[in-house]
């Protein structure tokens, strides 16, 4: 039997009596054996996140360790990227993809750590606080529970991690069970190659009853950040209701094309953003919204290049797309398909399952309310209807309980400039999809898409509070 593999704790390596097998999404091959962690792993490990802050690390210090991640990952993109290609069946040009964009997450934190500072209070701007000076100085809020999911194993562990360091956070991390590996190889690097001292960032394993749940409801724990489904989510912000929670959720992420726009332009980019991990992002596009001018054209050159899509073995070089995470997920998908075609959309391309494999699927003719339109399908299918006029077009892509971000292809400013104040999405991209995420950029959604802002410099200040100092001369 393979050996399992430890979670490191403080600064020790921990096993249990019992495992988790992770096994490969693509052909269902184990990956690895993991620890079972349990209530009494969490407490120890927010008591070693604790006693880590009890020894505050200064910024030069952070940044230090931060500025090392970056370079460690880049050194070991390629181990990085296998792993996430084993534990997630994410193609492997895709995982190195994510391992880079990993290092400017690390980048980004680094800066923070330099620059995070407070405001000067003009104080004498009335006449009780004349004569006094005051500022505010950033303070961590305390330990945080970091929640991270399946389908960016790597990076979104890194936008936990790196800004909470940043902040002067010490972490328990849970990763998700079904991509565990990636994480915990983070972990070993920063603990061994980056200066990160034992306690600062605790790795548990488990699933939410026996290791999420009691890491979420911990009295020690200051701030939970959780990315995942609606439902979950709101579920711990409801558990967690006098802690700091920042939930990054899901999306049914619509795209607009007008009349004006580069219909063609957009199919290329559709062609892999709805199809990137086998469109297992939140952010992948999902509704595309064409005038009927363009719109069969638009369906054309999009079929055209997603029947051109490779799909396979994550490890080939030349697969675009693999397999979801797991065939349960497969079979909701394929059912969403088989619905919207029952409801009256038409495939234009894929709708087949082969074995573990599911072909990437352009559904014309949706309506709002097929499954593959209301809710966030998290898997390779694009949908597309026509519209005739932009208030319909911004209507239909509103009509949503999501909103993290959303797009339009256009030529007219004043299309453009009404999508970015009527569409009601934490962002809104304009000659480009709705999937393009750089790890700078703040990040978060509204309604059923979150409450918060990734990003690192955004997430520092959400693991931070302003603390203010008035001097009186």
């Amino acid at each position: 039997m393979p050996e399992q593999h430890p979670v490191r704790i403080g600064g020790s390596e921990v096993t249990t009596a019992e495992s988790t097998v992770v096994l490969s999404p693509y052909d269902g091959h184990e990956v690895a054996r993991i620890p079972v962690c349990g209530p009494e792993h969490v407490d120890r490990a927010v008591a070693a996140a604790r006693a880590a802050m009890a020894e505050p690390l200064p910024p030069w210090r952070r940044a230090a360790i931060l500025d090392a991640a970056a370079d460690a990952v880049a050194a070991h993109r390629d181990e990085l990227a296998h792993l996430i290609a084993e534990e997630a069946a994410k193609p492997i040009r895709t995982a190195r993809t994510e391992a880079e964009r990993a290092v400017l997450t690390f980048q980004s934190a680094a800066i923070e750590a330099r620059t995070l500072t407070g405001e000067v209070v003009p104080m004498d701007g009335a006449q009780p606080g004349d004569g006094k000076l005051a500022f505010t100085l950033r303070v961590p809020r305390g330990v945080v529970a970091a929640i991270s999911p399946f389908n960016f194993p790597l990076n979104l562990v890194a936008h936990k991690l790196a800004p909470a360091i940043a902040a002067g956070c010490a972490v328990v991390l849970k990763p998700a069970s079904q991509t565990p590996m990636s994480a915990i190889r983070l972990h070993e690097i920063l603990m061994d190659e980056c200066g990160l001292p034992p306690g600062w960032v605790n790795v548990v394993t488990g699933s939410g009853g026996t290791v999420g749940d009691p890491l979420v409801e911990h009295p020690d724990v200051a701030v939970v950040t959780f990315t995942g489904s609606p439902e979950v989510g709101w579920g711990i912000a409801a558990k967690a209701a006098r802690k700091k929670v920042g939930l990054e959720l899901g999306n049914n992420a619509p795209l607009i094309i007008d009349a004006s726009g580069d219909w063609a332009a957009a199919a290329a980019k559709v062609s892999v953003a709805g199809y990137s991990h086998a469109g297992q992002s939140c952010i992948s596009t999902q509704r595309v919204y064409v005038h009927r001018s363009v719109v069969e054209d638009f369906t054309a050159a999009l079929v055209a290049k997603v029947e051109a899509l490779v799909v396979g073995d994550p490890l080939d070089e030349a697969t675009d797309v693999s397999a979801l995470i797991s065939p349960g997920e497969t079979a909701r998908v394929k059912a969403w398909i088989d619905d919207a075609v029952r409801e009256g959309a038409q495939v234009a391309a894929g709708g087949e399952q082969r074995d573990r494999l599911l072909a990437p699927t352009v559904l014309s003719g949706i309506l709002p309310t097929m499954e593959v339109s209301a809710n966030e399908v998290f898997g390779p299918v694009v949908g597309i209807a026509a519209f005739d006029e932009l208030d319909e077009a911004l209507g239909l892509a509103n009509d949503t309980r999501y909103g993290l971000q959303a797009a339009i292809f256009t030529k007219d400013l004043d299309a453009a400039l009404r999508a970015a104040s009527e569409l009601d999405f934490g962002g809104v991209l304009v000659n480009e999809v709705p999937t393009f995420r750089t790890d700078q950029m703040p990040y978060g959604g509204v309604g059923d898409s979150g409450n918060t802002k990734e990003g690192p410099h955004y997430a520092v200040r959400e693991m931070t509070h302003e603390r203010l100092v008035v001097i009186a001369r």
